[in-house]
């Protein structure tokens, strides 16, 4: 009995893998997955924005909006709701996006954003008054005084719409790729184009699944995360945190005693320049924006100026001060309150900057002599020194910048103005004004021109870079009449001019002396730095930045957003490579074997053949002080009150939904089928003694 048994049981497996074989192509008969990126949701103190779908996820029937008349279409009395709007990008406007808010999920249950950008002239989900409340307040107020938002004509981003900040019940999901695109056109035509009979047939539908744990605010979601409260330990949201990245020019020479048990104290004669700029950028959906203007710009412009000083400042030693050094961060998290500038300034009062275990002193505001924060440099040609005060180091760097911008030597034609007034950009000197307004810092930035801030498309297009890859050496400076072929309005010559006037007064601020070499930050360093953020991950500055024979890169550009603990943390991780590199001092009589331990680090270098040298960067945490004091006002807007909802899974697929008619005509059958079987049985069980024969004596009972 044994083997026959054996043969029933593995032909029972064999047909149930048949089976389920046949259910699986069945099912991807039916759905046809749609690749795109998420819109999802975001918290802070008193507020959620962003969106979420259904628990189960969100069905909408395919409509094409192509003109207004199509959208009004879907709010007035639509014939088969509820429906998914695929709307291009010149009707994916603030009055179009609440319009379809308002008419509910009864009518509107996915929003599908279709990249067909051609009439598209502006596109930025960002406020006007980017910031808004936590930057240098009005007096007994908590709006911003350095931005006006009843005016955008005066604002910093005069084209945001604020779409990032609104909270949408229903799941908005980004299609770049046109044949996914296609797909949902094509679906459309051949099924839904008919509206009077929507109601009547079958129609091209959409799921979208994208469904948010969070909700209310921060400090609901945090509560409901607590442990103590949260008996299944389930997250519901996280904290927005990141890694600030800093490096000196100098190495420091101030040595921490590391027992934990003393208290830290600073070294009064360490004198530091600061030069900030911001590292992250945000846009709606996820893993999709690559703050190109926003952003990448004064990263870039902050990367040169460090390399330019690095090959040029004498040893410290001979300075007229031999304890000033540069110290250069850049920022995390600045596109939600200033997150890690905040952590910054929270780090410095508490004497908790740079960390221990760095193994050197605390730094502290006694130590700064004065900031330069580079903002967005939009229009490279109209730049601006920004000021609260006029103060005789304002005037002085203005004068120094303005001697080498106007310089027939170096012939770079510019002209940097002066602005002086409580009109300062939203970028990380915020934090510092808003701790003391006596603050000596100054802002670089551009008058504003970037119409796609804060969205998918502050991309390569509209920076117009074009990549050169020259496979030329960008680790040294290059002669200013040597332009290595690039044009004079290219990208990477406006970077290289702006960058290398900025260097050369902070040259003549440390050494006290007139720049009068010839060399100029390099075009080339300018390339591949911008093809590395912009294009792929893949390239020549990140290799020379790694380890000998790592793995390459993706061939993607790193993510830019701050992401929550865990998350990716790529644009910090290259900045922390791509700093240590070209800030670091070649050690050449070390070799490979003893170049391991900290500060000592082995880089491939330009030509792979790895190299060891001493570096000076490391991070610092960007995680918002909020999150580290006991009972937090969650509502008081001391600090940035950020949190990330946690989901599941981000997934969209195309079927075909029944007709209305359909589905009542099968639930009326059913419900007939289940009447009339009803009856069956009543009247089967109560004539019983005719219809069926005597039953055993045994079984009378």
């Amino acid at each position: 009995m044994e083997k026959p048994i054996n043969s029933a049981t593995i032909w029972l497996i064999l047909l149930n893998c048949a089976l389920f074989v046949q259910g699986e192509r069945t099912k991807d008969k039916m759905y046809q997955p749609i690749l795109g990126a998420s819109c999802f949701r975001r918290l802070n103190g008193t507020h959620q924005t962003g969106c979420s779908s259904a628990f189960s996820g969100s069905v909408g029937v395919l409509h094409l909006v192509n003109t207004k008349a199509d959208l009004d279409f879907l709010l007035d009395t639509p014939p088969a709701p509820p429906y998914a709007p695929m709307i291009p990008p010149h009707l994916f406007t603030r009055d179009n996006l609440l319009r379809l808010k308002q008419a509910g999920p009864a009518n509107i249950s996915v929003v599908l954003l279709i990249n067909k950008p051609e009439q598209m002239t502006t596109f930025s989900h960002e406020l006007n008054c980017p910031n808004q409340y936590s930057g240098l307040l009005r007096p007994n107020s908590i709006e911003t005084v350095t931005c006006d938002a009843r005016n955008p004509t005066n604002s910093w981003n005069p084209w945001g719409t604020g779409l990032l900040h609104e909270d949408f019940p229903f799941p908005i999901y980004y299609i770049a790729d046109q044949e996914e695109i296609e797909k949902l056109e094509t679906c459309f035509k051949d099924f839904n184009l008919n509206y009077t009979t929507h109601a009547v047939r079958r129609l091209c539908a959409v799921e979208v699944k994208s469904f948010m744990s969070a909700a209310v605010n921060t400090e609901v979601c945090m509560r409901r995360t607590n442990f103590i409260n949260n008996l299944s330990g389930s997250k519901y949201c996280d904290p927005l945190e990141g890694r600030n990245v800093f490096a000196t020019v100098y190495p420091r020479n101030s040595p921490e005693n590391l027992d934990v048990k003393k208290k830290r104290n600073a070294n009064p004669n360490e004198k530091f320049i600061l030069v900030t700029c911001r590292l992250d950028t945000a846009s709606m959906f996820d893993g999709v924006g690559l703050g190109a203007m926003d952003s990448l710009m004064g990263l870039a412009i902050l990367t040169q100026v460090a390399h330019f000083l690095r090959q040029t400042l004498p040893p410290q030693d001979s300075l007229p001060n031999p304890y000033r050094n540069v110290l250069f961060v850049t920022f995390n998290g600045e596109s939600y309150d200033y997150i890690g500038s905040q952590r910054f300034v929270y780090d410095l009062e508490n004497k908790a900057f740079p960390t221990r275990s760095t193994q050197t002193t605390p730094i502290t505001f006694d130590n700064i002599e004065f900031m330069l924060d580079i903002g967005t440099i939009d229009d490279i040609a109209n730049v601006k020194l920004h000021t609260l005060k006029s103060t005789v180091l304002a005037n002085k760097l203005l004068q120094q910048i303005n001697s080498y911008a106007k310089s027939p030597q170096f012939g770079f034609g510019l002209n940097i103005q002066s602005d002086v007034s409580h009109h300062l950009p939203p970028t990380s000197a915020q934090s510092f004004l808003r701790r003391d307004e006596s603050f000596p810092a100054l802002i670089l930035n551009g008058v504003p021109a970037n119409k796609f801030y804060h969205s998918i498309y502050d991309d390569v297009d509209n920076v117009a870079f074009r990549y050169a890859n020259t496979s030329q050496d960008f680790t040294t400076l290059v002669d200013v009449s040597d332009a290595k072929g690039f044009q004079a309005d290219s990208l990477q010559m406006k970077v290289r001019n702006i960058s290398s006037i900025v260097a050369m007064a902070l040259y003549e601020s440390l050494t006290s002396k007139t720049y009068t070499g010839s060399k100029v930050a390099s075009p080339l360093l300018a390339d591949e730095f911008l093809y590395c953020f912009l294009q792929s991950s893949d390239c020549p500055l990140f290799k020379a930045s790694s380890y000998p024979d790592s793995p390459s890169g993706l061939p993607l550009p790193p993510m830019r957003y701050i992401s929550v603990l865990g998350g990716s943390q790529e644009s910090s991780g290259w900045t922390y490579r791509v700093l240590g590199y070209l800030l670091s001092q070649p050690q050449v009589n070390v070799t490979k074997e003893n170049c391991t331990i900290l500060p000592l680090q082995y880089f491939a270098g330009f030509n792979g053949s790895g190299e060891c040298r001493l570096s000076t960067q490391n991070y610092s945490s960007a995680l918002s002080p909020a999150f580290l004091i006991d009972n937090y006002d969650w509502s008081s807007g001391n600090y940035s009150t950020w949190t990330e909802s946690t989901w599941t899974q981000f997934s969209a697929r195309i079927f075909l939904r029944p007709s209305n008619v359909h589905q009542v005509t099968t639930l009326t059958i059913g419900i007939v089928v289940l009447i009339v079987s009803i009856c069956l049985v009543y009247i089967i069980n109560s004539r019983s003694e005719v219809l069926f024969e005597d039953l055993p004596a045994s079984n009378a009972a």
